[in-house]
């Protein structure tokens, strides 16, 4: 299960993992609101309450998580990003330098 979990990941574009990420960061923000507004409205007991802030603390650990994976991609996205305009820049030259 790990190779093909693995290989599956190595097959997905940057683009799209940073999209993937993006939507489960999105949805732990959604989450962690939802727990804040209903610390904030609801009567709850001692217990309740420590147990509503450890899964705040969850979530905003994985907030950061999500945070960090994605800077390290968009940075990744952007040295793709300059190696294909590197590349079309030096066909262009050889284009005009040989052909044209």
């Amino acid at each position: 299960m790990s190779k093909s979990k693995a290989g599956k990941k190595e097959k997905m574009s940057v683009a799209s993992e940073i999209d993937r990420i993006e939507v489960r960061r999105l949805h732990c923000k959604n989450h962690l609101e939802r727990a804040e507004f209903r610390q904030r409205k609801e009567q709850l007991s001692d217990l309740d309450r420590q147990i509503m802030e450890d899964e705040m603390i969850i979530l905003n650990e994985r907030i950061q998580k999500y945070e960090k994976e994605l800077q390290v991609l968009r940075g990744e996205n952007r040295k793709n990003m300059i190696l294909s305009v590197a590349l079309l820049s030096i066909s262009a030259l050889f284009y005009y330098a040989f052909i044209y």
